[in-house]
């Protein structure tokens, strides 16, 4: 599937955590310039990254942008919600051509008692496909202020993301030790899953993820840092990867499902994912597996969650899909990658540089061997 290089990269990097899927992964570089194609649902975390110079980051290597400063030192990913292609827009896709996302801090709240508040941040985030006229609207010809105004209405946009970042008070090195110490609180699911598949993140998984989003927090990359200042007893698993494993295994039981022969040919009913909420209720640790599952509660809703090495809670959140069958679909041919710059502002707005596209490969016909080959088989527990 043509995709952008850093989703493209996503896909090499997980594709050894996941089990077989009747989606296949790129044998060689994919080629943006064949139009039309959906970028993953939320491959866009790896798109618009934070473009702060290093001597910018802050003492724990993250970004300054939303930070509320001193002594609010310590962050976590708790949670958040997206939409996708929340009106009748367009799915995001690949068209070799401008997109664009607004961020913006859309609430805060504090938390707590005095001296131990916690500063709760919710962070927007509004993405567009610029690479086509919309609604008589030319975003790809637009400046930047006119992408902004138009990103502020919601028939513009084919992602509306909402992240909420927790900020807590530094921890001396007593009080880490102390937190490392204590046991967890653990709530077990009681419902058994649709789907299931247990993995184990490496150090090497972290580090390709925090490369990827461009995200130096230490509590990823540093295990010492992670002991001595944040109380854990090993590397962070990302909230963010967290929720791609989520909706990417939700999508490949979709695909799974979905998946027929007819004439010869693979047929693939699309049950596009629109929304997934989800909370981070407990740390995921590298070296440690994790159970991440999926039960269908029927029209069109999911409830997900992923377990801990404990068996509780660490993950919860909802999906929802849209029943929708889009007929025969072939697998593309994949050919050269034409490669990508990332600027970000407050507008964000990855670029393509032109060069000469490969002879397209022909598109093959489909047999049953090559159903096989792709892996059509239900998840493993």
């Amino acid at each position: 599937m043509p995709t952008p290089l850093p989703s493209y990269l996503l896909d090499v990097t997980l594709a050894d955590f996941l089990p077989p899927s009747t989606i296949p992964l790129a044998r060689r570089l994919p080629s943006i310039t064949l139009a039309g194609r959906d970028i993953p649902p939320t491959h866009h975390l790896v798109l618009f990254p934070p473009a702060s110079r290093l001597s910018a980051l802050l003492p724990d290597g993250t970004d300054p942008e939303q930070s509320p400063g001193d002594p609010f030192v310590r962050r976590m990913w708790a949670g958040g919600r997206i939409n996708f292609h929340p009106t009748d827009h367009p799915d995001f896709k690949m068209l070799g051509k401008r997109a664009s996302c607004l961020e913006r801090i859309s609430d805060v709240a504090i938390k707590g008692t005095p001296g131990d508040e916690k500063i709760y941040v919710t962070i927007e985030r509004r993405v567009s496909q610029s690479g086509h006229r919309q609604r008589g609207l030319d975003l790809q010809r637009s400046g930047v202020e006119m992408v902004r105004r138009c990103l502020m209405q919601d028939k513009y946009c084919s992602i509306i993301e909402h992240r909420n970042i927790v900020f807590l008070r530094e921890r001396s090195k007593d009080m880490a030790a102390d937190a490392h110490k204590k046991p967890a609180k653990i709530l077990k699911p009681q419902q058994s899953p649709t789907f299931s598949h247990i993995l184990t993140p490496t150090a090497a998984l972290l580090f390709r993820f925090s490369a990827l989003t461009f995200n130096a927090h230490r509590i990823h990359l540093d295990k010492q840092y992670c002991q001595e200042t944040e109380g854990h007893r090993n590397l962070l698993v990302h909230g963010p990867l967290s929720l791609v494993l989520m909706v990417e295994l939700l999508r490949r039981h979709l695909a799974g499902v979905g998946t027929t022969l007819i004439d010869g040919r693979i047929s693939v009913r699309s049950d596009p994912i629109t929304e997934i909420e989800y909370r981070n209720l407990a740390p995921l640790y590298a070296e440690e597996p994790m159970k991440v599952c999926g039960r269908d509660k029927g029209e069109g809703v999911w409830d997900l969650w992923i377990e801990g090495s404990d068996g509780g809670y660490a993950v919860k959140g909802t999906g929802k899909t849209s029943h929708n069958y889009k007929g025969l679909r072939s697998p593309p041919p994949f050919r050269s990658l034409k490669l990508e710059s990332t600027a970000r502002e407050s507008v964000s707005v990855p670029d393509t540089t032109s060069s000469a596209p490969d002879e397209p490969d022909p598109a093959p016909r489909h047999t049953l061997e090559d159903a096989e080959e792709y892996g059509k088989m239900p998840l493993a527990s």
